[in-house]
This record gives structure tokens, C-alpha cells and sequence, in this order.
């Protein structure tokens, strides 16, 4: 079997050991893992790879170790207009940063596993419409879980009870947001080493407005068949349990976890969250 989780991992608001393992791709300065898988035809030993897939360097580089010491291969990717992609903030759109996920999909044997974070949960949504016969399984880590024809402004709008909107910048040039620096530790890593948030201030960039505001376009014969897990982060004060719950009981998934952290547990419980990963895997 070939997995690749892609987790995604955009932060700011426009509002306001086993035989078989997988291979990973994470969202936001996208990153690829591959693991060997081991058979035996008429005698003779093949090696297979299973994928994932992962984004954002700052995001993952607690798990990435943990995962290759388990025999996974990481690859990384920058989705349009983030980390080290140079694409204008104001050019980007949602088509263009799914496409993105779904070239590299394409790009791998088997099928994968996509881990969404945050706002990039609506990216690994319109990636399984596209490539439902590519995806094994979705897993939702604190991210926005939205149904066909609606956004993620309408539901962070319904998030009341988060504390970034106040701190969110917009920036009518380039038609995009950031986040104050003011709010990263209570917002994004009370649970986390101070030197995470030192790294966020200098990582940290203008994030596109427009993805947050296009419609998703799923179906129950594309995304609908492609198996979904959530991962509730229930100490979140960025995407709230609130809304979390919300989502996953509109858009049931197959099975929910809950962690006690923050909105960053790749940084606060990268061990926990690695067994999480590999357990879904499995089933």
C-alpha cells in the first residue's frame, strides 16, 4: 500500500514501527516522505515506496526526524507564494496552490496520504476531488474541514472565540494578510519552546486572501469516497475546538482524535503526533 500524508499549515486569517509504513507530504513549505515496503515475488525481494506528503519546513522539522528514523523519505515543497516559492502573494489563487499538490502527486507511485493544518485543510479537500483514485486517506490536523460551495471565511468568521483576528494585518497591494508577532505565543504556541516563536518572527510571511475566499467544489463521488480523519487540537486558540467540532460534525470523518496543545503540536508533542499519523496509516 502507498501513502502520502500532505499537511498544510497557513496560519494568519483574512478575517481578522511497522513492516508497511508510509510516506509523507506536508503543507506549507511542502514536504515529501517515502518509506520502503518490502515483498517477495516468485522468491525475489522488491522494495516499494509509500508517500507523504508535507508542507512548510518551519512547521515539520520536529517530525521530519522522527519519521525518517522510522525508515520514511521526506520531501519538501513551498506552495505558490510561501517559504521559498517567489510567486507574487497578490498572483496566487486556490487553483493554482492545489494544482501544485496534485502535480506532486501525480509525481508519485501509489497513492498518498494528505495531512492538512489550518487553513490548508481546504487544500488537501480540493486535491481529493481532483485525485480521489491518488489518496488514500485525509487526515485533518486543527484544520478547516469546509463542505462543497461554502469557504474558510465563512467558517473563521463563525470562530468567535479565537484570539488572532485582532492581530491579522491586511495589505490592499498585494491583497493579503499578516499576522502581529504581538500574538504568536498566545495564539499559536503557548505549549512551545520560546524558540518557536522567535523562528516564527523571522518565517512567518503574507499569506493570499483570495484562497480563503473561493468556494470549494467537492462531490460525494470524488472527495466524498476519499476516507477523512480529524485530529482536534483541543487547547487551539487560533482554529477553536468550537469550530473544530463544528466542522467534523458537518463533515463526519471516519474517526477523531484530540490532543491537548495548542494550534502547533508538531512543535509541542511531535512524538504523539507521529504515533497519531502512523496509526491512521494503519487502519
Amino acid at each position: 500500500m502507498h501513502s502520502t500524508f500532505v499537511s498544510s499549515n497557513n496560519i494568519t486569517d483574512e478575517t481578522n514501527c511497522p513492516t508497511e509504513k508510509s510516506a509523507i507530504v506536508l503543507d506549507s513549505s511542502p514536504l515529501f516522505i517515502q518509506t520502503p515496503r518490502r515483498t517477495k515475488t516468485n522468491g525475489n525481494e522488491n522494495i516499494h515506496f509509500d508517500s507523504w506528503i508535507v508542507a512548510q519546513r518551519l512547521d515539520w522539522h520536529k517530525v521530519t526526524p522522527l519519521l525518517e528514523k522510522m525508515g520514511h523519505r521526506v520531501f519538501a515543497i513551498d506552495l505558490p507564494g510561501m517559504g521559498r516559492d517567489k510567486t507574487p502573494i497578490e498572483t496566487v489563487t486556490m487553483e493554482m496552490s492545489v494544482n501544485k499538490i496534485c502535480k506532486l502527486i501525480d509525481s508519485i507511485e501509489g497513492k498518498v496520504i494528505l495531512v492538512g493544518h489550518s487553513k490548508n485543510g481546504i487544500m488537501i479537500s480540493q486535491a481529493a476531488e481532483y485525485r480521489p483514485d491518488k489518496i488514500e486517506k485525509l487526515i485533518y490536523l486543527a484544520a478547516y474541514l469546509i463542505p462543497n460551495g461554502k469557504t474558510q471565511r465563512e467558517y473563521s468568521m463563525q470562530d468567535t472565540q479565537g484570539v488572532l483576528k485582532p492581530y491579522v494585518k491586511r495589505y490592499e497591494a498585494t491583497n493579503s494578510t499578516t499576522l502581529e508577532a504581538a500574538i504568536y505565543k498566545e495564539g499559536l504556541y503557548h505549549d512551545c519552546d520560546d524558540s518557536i516563536t522567535e523562528l516564527a518572527k523571522v518565517l512567518l510571511s503574507n499569506e493570499p486572501i483570495v484562497t480563503g475566499m473561493t468556494p470549494l467544489q467537492l462531490t460525494e463521488q470524488n472527495f466524498g469516497r476519499v476516507p477523512r480523519y480529524y485530529i482536534e487540537c483541543t487547547e487551539d486558540k487560533a482554529v477553536t475546538p468550537f469550530i473544530q467540532q463544528k466542522m467534523y460534525a458537518e463533515t463526519p470523518c471516519r474517526k477523531v482524535y484530540k490532543m491537548p496543545t495548542s494550534h502547533s503540536p508538531f512543535f509541542s508533542r511531535p512524538v504523539e503526533l507521529v504515533k497519531l499519523f502512523v496509526e491512521i496509516a494503519k487502519e
